[in-house]
């Protein structure tokens, strides 16, 4: 698509958007796990009612023909407003995925725009005696959402400059929205465009003095503003072809004094293959293996809690700015993010939950005399690891230093559960992370179905979206979910310890994950194994033929 006279990024976006064919297996796999995993994260917001009553339609009783639901309720309302309610959802409890490069986002944020969209448009063309789109399609564009925000966030830093990364969200959702609409590659530039010029936000409400559950929702904010952008778009609304380059208004001037957004690498697969999952702690993910260690230290320092001296963390440049906070925490939005809080919860009662954040927690006056003693300092070669293309690790070491002098030994974990090193352990811990958030919102017998229903790889490609969100509608269609015999109440094995989940609501069991089965079978079969940690192409281990996405 050559045009001069257009941003030379607007127009690599929209090649790739519109003509890149998906062809890693790794990446296939990886995204059902993803999109699972974010409606997993989703539905355990549905048992908080601060995170409920942000969703369904902002005039209370509106709604909509050829809508879309916000996913687990029943409220049927346009796609940007469930995009909204569906992102909202998803990111709430901060416990969806992430990627971590120059700017810290939230891959998964954009499933909660492109999952309501696909209803939408699945409930247009099936009145009009077309076929629905299926999840397949959710799977591909999910691929490439996730490559725009991630390959933007690899060498851009908003946080540097006081502004939030969610506008990277809001550019990733107008372009794919755009060409689910049927856009071309003029129209996904315009849209994109668009979305640069609405520029970015302030950042404050996730640092002190303003902490708010503002974070929760702006995931929510962007993802909406991207479908609406898409839709104006598609309407005929004009782009603006050098939003990125114009002098004194353009957004590299205005952003980055006069410095190009800075784009190392090409468009493909790259992100889904490597995004960081959220597997056992609902916490910032800088913070994830300073939680692991905490763990591993808890039955040597719980018995002797008033005796501790010092807590030690070594981290990096990255988590220092973002988690590292002293001073008074005003809710849980900003516990959550603090990497003192979530520690002293780990040595003190050897788990972390959505739970822990809450106040009636938050107010064991043990935990404030424990983030006191904590000392955080920045590992130069934690901070060298993590930003090395090929390591990204993202370790801390924690050591408990006691009034007799003596010390536990320094736990060191350098790449977290959810990372792409530690893929054989991450995905059947996704699968009981999920199993857990279905049994929240649902009796375990549907559970059951619910999860066998969505495990299957071929299956899941073939589902159409529409029967997809129904599984998890409160009062589902019965010929949807038929009547099942034999037992598919999953439970954690005896013996076998349970992830660290938030607690159940409606239906019980949040706590302990059930289900998923040892192999890891989610996301692929034999067909769609994995691909070897050591190596960085796309080539498939199993000999089996291409699969044509």
């Amino acid at each position: 698509m050559a045009d001069y006279g257009t941003d030379q990024l607007l127009l690599d976006i929209a090649d790739y958007v519109v003509g890149y064919e998906v062809s890693s297996r790794a990446a296939v796999k990886t995204a059902r796990y993803a999109i699972l995993d974010a409606v997993g994260c989703a539905l355990l917001s549905l048992n908080y009612p601060e995170c409920v009553k942000l969703l369904g339609p902002i005039v209370p009783g509106a709604a909509v023909k050829h809508g879309a639901h916000v996913i687990g309720t029943t409220h049927d309302v346009d796609p940007v407003t469930a995009a909204h309610g569906c992102a909202t959802a998803t990111r709430w409890l901060d416990y969806n995925d992430a990627w971590l490069g120059a700017e810290w986002v939230h891959p998964s944020d954009v499933v909660g725009a492109i999952l309501p969209l696909a209803e939408y448009l699945s409930r247009v063309r099936m009145e009009r005696n077309l076929p629905s789109l299926t999840m397949k399609d959710v799977v591909v564009n999910a691929i490439k959402a996730y490559e725009v925000v991630g390959i933007l966030a690899l060498e851009n830093s908003l946080n540097q400059i006081g502004v939030d990364h969610i506008m990277m969200t809001r550019v990733a959702v107008a372009a794919v929205a755009t060409a689910m609409l049927g856009g071309g590659r003029r129209e996904v530039a315009n849209a994109v465009s668009n979305a640069f010029a609405d520029g970015a936000g302030l950042r404050c409400f996730r640092h002190y003095p303003n902490n708010g559950t503002r974070k929760g929702w702006a995931a929510g904010d962007a993802a909406s503003r991207g479908v609406w952008l898409a839709m104006m778009t598609m309407r005929g609304e004009m782009g603006y072809d050098l939003v990125l380059s114009a002098p004194v208004w353009g957004f590299n001037d205005v952003y980055f004094r006069r410095q190009d957004l800075q784009v190392k690498r090409d468009f493909g697969e790259h992100v889904m293959e490597n995004v960081l999952f959220k597997v056992a702690y609902p916490a910032e993910f800088h913070a994830q293996t300073a939680i692991e260690a905490a763990m591993r230290l808890h039955p040597q320092v719980v018995y002797r809690v008033d005796e501790v001296h010092q807590i030690a963390i070594q981290t990096t440049r990255s988590a220092v700015r973002c988690v590292d906070k002293t001073g008074p925490l005003k809710n849980a939005a900003d516990r959550d993010h603090c990497v003192q809080y979530a520690v002293a919860v780990a040595l003190l009662y050897g788990t972390l939950t959505a739970e822990h954040y809450e106040d009636s927690i938050s107010q064991d006056p043990r935990i404030d005399e424990l983030r006191r003693k904590t000392v955080v300092t920045e590992n130069p070669q934690y901070s060298a690891d993590y930003a090395d293309p090929d390591r990204r690790s993202v370790a801390n070491a924690v050591q408990v230093h006691f009034s007799d002098r003596t010390s536990t030994s320094k736990v060191e974990a350098e790449y977290p559960l959810g990372h792409k090193r530690r893929r054989a352990e991450c995905f059947p811990a996704l699968e009981k992370k999920f199993m857990a958030a279905l049994s929240t919102r649902m009796p375990p017998t549907r559970a059951g179905f619910v999860f066998e229903r969505t495990r299957d790889p071929q299956r899941f490609d073939a589902t159409a979206v529409p029967d997809f969100v129904e599984l998890f509608h409160p009062s589902p269609s019965p010929f949807l979910l038929p009547p099942i015999r034999g037992g598919l109440d999953y439970v954690v094995p005896a013996g076998e310890g349970a992830l660290a989940l938030p607690p159940g609501g409606a239906g019980g069991g949040g706590k302990k994950g059930g289900g998923g089965g040892a192999g890891g079978n989610f996301g692929g079969g034999d067909a769609f194994e994995y691909a070897s940690t050591d190596r960085g192409d796309d080539t498939d281990r199993t000999g089996a033929p291409a699969i044509g996405y």
